[in-house]
């Protein structure tokens, strides 16, 4: 996250600070339920000054996904559970100064929507299709500029809860968290390593009620940033 949008943010808010707040919010609602159970909230608004609210929302629905990730992470690292799916969504406040961050937080029961998506060389791509190709050529789902991989070099499957990588017999070949790969199921943040080109596969656990931000430009009281 530190390195993902440092290039954006050189001063000021940092989309870090974000995370940090939302991970101070989760330990601080954790409420244990049972012995092997801590409950912690799944919902969160996070509150921005205007001025940070509009910087951050020119990254748009990337930055949103990323914030899932980051607070999805924390829980998993620390045994929380989730009634429903995570839902962010950020809101400009008019009373916070500039740099200053507040997390309204509820626990939402509801379903999961898992969301596949790729980062490729930092650049988010969501799976939308049951079968995502990669490679150097035009035909190719992700079109990636590297010469080192093949036109069509390797393809995604998701069946909606699973996701699987195969190579399709590229001439360089391809590699998953570092070892080489012809066919082989994906873990969420496994590493598919092709020529120079680096793919990230990430599950996001999205909130399938909740009205996630599409467009951070909208506040809630409809007045475009």
């Amino acid at each position: 996250m530190n390195g993902a949008f440092a290039k954006t943010f050189k001063s000021g808010l940092q989309p870090v600070e974000i995370t940090s707040a939302l991970r101070r919010e989760l330990d601080t609602k954790a409420v244990v339920v049972a012995r092997d159970r801590i409950l912690v909230p799944n919902k969160f608004t996070v509150r921005l000054s205007r001025s940070d609210y509009d910087r951050m929302a020119d990254l748009g629905p990337t930055l949103v996904d990323e914030l899932i990730q980051q607070v999805q992470r924390h829980a998993t690292a620390q045994h929380y559970a989730f009634a429903g799916g995570i839902s962010v969504k950020l809101k400009a406040d008019e009373n916070l100064g500039v740099g200053s961050i507040e997390i309204d937080s509820v626990n939402v029961k509801g379903s999961v929507a898992w969301t596949p998506v790729l980062d490729v060389n930092g650049k988010r791509h969501p799976i939308t299709k049951s079968r995502t190709i990669i490679g150097r050529g035009s035909d190719a789902d992700i079109t990636v500029d590297d010469t080192g991989i093949s036109r069509k070099h390797v393809e995604i499957l998701w069946d909606g809860t699973r996701g699987q990588v195969n190579d399709l017999g590229s001439t360089n070949g391809s590699k998953l968290n570092g070892n080489p790969v012809h066919k082989a199921p994906l873990e969420p943040d496994s590493l598919i390593e092709i020529g120079r080109t680096r793919i990230l596969f990430r599950v996001l656990a999205q909130s399938a009620d909740a009205d996630q931000l599409s467009d951070l430009r909208t506040d809630d009281d409809g007045r475009n940033g």
